[in-house]
């Protein structure tokens, strides 16, 4: 049988009840890392500040004490030259040692030719000085000896050697107490901390209100466009700003892309509704074209040259139609089936396609250019959709010319040129028109769902689904050019016979 963990309360639960905090108030107020960027800009400004500091400091201190040091030979040595200047016996020893003690050194020594006379001798020391020669320049150590200097005890000397200045010889040493130094150098390093604090307070700030400004702001605009496109895509947004740097780009370009996804979200929306629409409308749709379907049969028995004439076209739009029903539009697209692959006549197949575009001799007139015998591997029910569908736009973009409307009556419109040729392994087939052109803000979106231009009439997805089809047969659908003479475009498919 298992023992419950019985616990006694410590302190810290006892004042929890004294103070009816909740149980996790350790978690709850434990200081958290600040996460925001303002706040992480201002953590790294006070960084490099310090960073700075001590790059400024270091070099500062070392300079001082080498200067402090220099200053203690100097006036020992001018000390050493008064005194040998004076006749002999004119100044006791008693007196020569406080003119030389006046510099601040316990000790004096002087080498000339090899030989080290000994100016001023040096007491008793509880330990050795610590040398330092400042006729070599190294800088590692001249940054290292002011920290020792502040973290030496208080009895430590430092034996200093330098060149002469205002006398011959080859060197001058000198031995002075590191207490008088230290003290001068910690109030030396507080003044210029205290200063150098205060100037790098002063930049820090001004570089961190321009960061702010420049930096901060923008992105802080950016981010709450970000927030607010993604709680409402179709709430209105603030224009972005006019600036030319890398944020007036990202502004610029975030603009873009909201405009492109509520595009999208639109045109999502249409094709939910159109499916659905399609949907509820199929099954009524079937049976009409049953209905059609009955009656084309018993048309089938008419002695009517005009009627045997017309009916096998009424029948093969029929049988397309029906079996465009079963196929439903989900989302923007056909749920075409796999293309069954034929040797086709193209001939042919451009009449049929012709007649259900409305291309007549007194309207919008056909023209053929195509190779005799021509012949492509392709479905023949979606090779007829993409062709209807190239050809009606093409027609209908020659009737809605408003510079064709003063034409004579029964005279053609214009006229829609087909083109075949074989090109490596490739069968190419060009749709060519006379009509105005496509202006230049759709042809760049001409492929896209619900991008017609049609005027009115048009869905704005009779191209959308030719380009599909193509690309089903393993080829492709693209507008070669445009402009006010005509309108080309290019059926590719694969194979040739």
């Amino acid at each position: 049988m298992s023992v419950p963990d019985v616990r006694t309360p410590g302190p810290l639960d006892r004042l929890r009840d004294r103070l009816r905090l909740p149980a996790d108030w350790r978690t709850r107020f434990r200081p958290q890392a600040p996460d925001g960027l303002s706040s992480r800009l201002f953590l790294l400004t006070v960084l490099f500040t310090l960073v700075v500091e001590a790059l400024i400091l270091g070099p500062n201190a070392a300079s001082f004490h080498e200067r402090w040091l220099l200053d203690r030979l100097q006036a020992a040595e001018l000390a050493s030259v008064g005194v040998e200047a004076l006749p002999y016996n004119a100044v006791d020893e008693k007196t020569a040692d406080q003119l030389l003690r006046i510099g601040g050194v316990s000790a004096v020594a002087i080498s000339d030719q090899g030989v080290m006379r000994q100016l001023l001798r040096a007491p008793n020391l509880p330990r050795t000085p610590d040398f330092i020669d400042l006729r070599r320049k190294n800088s590692g150590a001249r940054l290292v000896d002011p920290v020792r200097t502040l973290f030496a005890p208080a009895d430590r000397s430092i034996r200093v050697r330098a060149a002469p200045r205002y006398r011959s010889g080859d060197f001058i040493d000198v031995v002075a107490p590191a207490e008088p130094l230290k003290q001068e150098l910690q109030a030396f390093l507080l003044n210029s901390l205290l200063v150098s604090l205060l100037i790098s307070a002063v930049a820090g700030g001004l570089l961190y209100a321009g960061l702010a400004f420049l930096v901060l702001r923008p992105l802080r605009r950016v981010t709450r466009s970000i927030e607010g496109f993604a709680a409402d895509p179709n709430a209105a947004a603030d224009p972005p700003s006019d600036r030319h740097d890398e944020i007036g780009r990202v502004e610029r370009e975030l603009a873009r892309m909201q405009e492109e996804v509520r595009l999208s979200l639109r045109s999502r929306s249409r094709l939910v509704a159109l499916g659905e629409a399609v949907a509820k409308i199929n099954h009524d749709l079937r049976n009409m074209l049953t209905s059609a379907q009955i009656a084309s049969d018993r048309l089938a028995d008419s002695a009517d040259p005009q009627v045997a004439k017309a009916l096998p076209r009424l029948e093969r739009a029929l049988g397309r139609a029906a079996a465009l029903t079963r196929n439903v539009l989900d989302y923007g697209k056909s749920e075409e089936p796999a293309p069954v692959l034929d040797r086709l006549a193209l001939a042919p197949a451009v009449a049929a396609a012709a007649e259900d575009a409305g291309l007549e001799a007194t309207g919008v007139k056909l023209v053929k250019a195509i190779p005799a015998r021509f012949v492509v591997h392709a479905d023949g029910d979606q090779l007829h959709r993409i062709l209807v569908n190239l050809m009606r736009n093409a027609r209908q973009a020659i009737e809605g010319d408003a510079s064709r409307a003063g034409r004579r009556k029964g005279a053609a419109l214009g006229s829609v040129l087909i083109e075949a040729e074989i090109q490596a392994d490739w069968s190419v087939i060009r749709v060519i028109d006379d009509g105005p052109g496509i202006p230049l803000r759709l042809s760049e979106r001409l492929f896209e769902p619900f991008v017609s231009g049609a005027g009115a009439d048009g869905t704005g997805l009779g191209l959308t689904i030719s380009r599909e089809l193509a690309a089903a047969h393993g080829g492709e659908l693209r507008l070669v050019e445009t402009g006010p003479t005509g309108t080309t475009f290019e059926l590719r498919l694969p194979g040739q016979a």
